[in-house]
Order: structure tokens, then sequence, then C-alpha cells
């Protein structure tokens, strides 16, 4: 990597660790690219070049926690024996990452990235999609094993994560939900959802 390089990376990590913290300070209303300019001590012209919005800095911000969320999540359901199992370690790694990153759960679960799944559908999910071989490739083994029901792909997605997702929105807005206790009952309410007999 050139210096030349270097020093863009390291620009657009000031950026993007400046948006989440001013995210986290302020909320949706205060991300704004004179609060994210302040607070990283990098240019507005640097913002631009980088990313040419607050937009692009934002879609930035959510690819790469995404894409986190997303690496723990296969590194769960990888060591897993069988599906059952994978089903309760995936659970508990999302609820785990909720709890452990609250600002960026908080951004991956706001309107705004709401917002932009809408408005860049197509894209964001491309974005997903490349980094879901492992989690796809898990669930397809353990349908051909039959193991899970042989569902659609975003049938499965919405009953293995669409709990998960729901408590934790309902944790990060709300408070008034125990993660642990979703993480003790969720597993096996949504291993009958999937699993290949029902049981």
């Amino acid at each position: 990597m050139s210096p030349k390089q270097h020093r863009g990376e390291v620009t657009s990590d000031l950026l993007l660790d400046a948006a989440l913290r001013v995210y986290a300070d302020a909320g949706e209303q205060g991300l704004t690219v004179s609060a994210v300019t302040r607070a990283s001590g990098v240019s507005l012209g640097s913002l631009y070049h980088h990313f040419g919005s607050i937009d692009g800095l934002v879609n930035a911000l959510l690819t790469r926690w995404l894409g986190r969320l997303l690496g723990e999540l296969a590194d769960a359901v990888g060591d897993s024996r069988d599906a059952r199992t994978g089903v309760r370690a995936l659970v508990r790694a999302y609820l785990g990452f909720v709890q452990a990153h609250p600002d960026v759960s908080r951004l991956l679960h706001s309107s705004r990235a709401d917002q932009v799944g809408m408005e860049q559908g197509r894209e964001l999910r491309d974005v997903q999609e490349a980094r879901m071989p492992p989690l796809t490739s898990w669930v397809l083994r353990h349908v051909e094993r039959g193991e899970i029901a042989p569902l659609s792909p975003a049938l499965l997605e919405s009953l293995l994560l669409g709990p998960v997702v729901g408590v934790s929105r309902r944790w990060l807005t709300l408070g008034d939900v125990d993660l642990d206790e979703a993480a003790r009952i969720l597993p096996e309410r949504i291993w009958r959802s999937i699993s290949a007999d029902g049981a």
C-alpha cells in the first residue's frame, strides 16, 4: 500500500469513527457534515472526496458494521455441530453483538438504516449477500441433511433473524426486554419454526 493510500484509509477511518461518535452523542438529527468534520478534525473537502456526502458516509458506516455483524454470525454457526446448536449460537451471537455495541446497533436498526435500505436496497443487498456465503452455505448444508425445512432462502432468513431483530429493536428503543432471557428462549422457538420436522 502506498503512503497516499494509507493516508486515505486513515482519513476514512477517522471520519467513520467520528460519525459513529456523533450519532451516539447527538442521534440521527445531530449527524451532520459539520458535526462529523468537527469531531474528526478532517476537512469538509476530505469528507466529500472519500464519501461524496453525509449519506455516503452513513452508508459506508452501515456497510462496515453490517459486515462485522455478519462475520460474527458466520463464525458462530461455523463452529456448531448441528443445525439446532447453530441456531442457538446465531441468536446468542446477534444479541451479544447488540449488547456489546449498542450505539452501532441503534444505527443498524434505525429508521435511517431502513430508509437507506429502501432507497438503495439492491446495492446494500449486494454488499450483504457478498458477506453472506458462510451463513447461506451453513443453512443449505442443513437443508440438504434434512435438518432444516426446504423453504426459500428469504423465508428462512426471516424466520431465523426476524424475531432476533425485533427483540433487539425493542431493547434498543424501549429497553423493556431482557436480552439474556431472549437468548435463552428464542433459539428453541426459532428452531421449531425452521426445523424439517417442526420439533
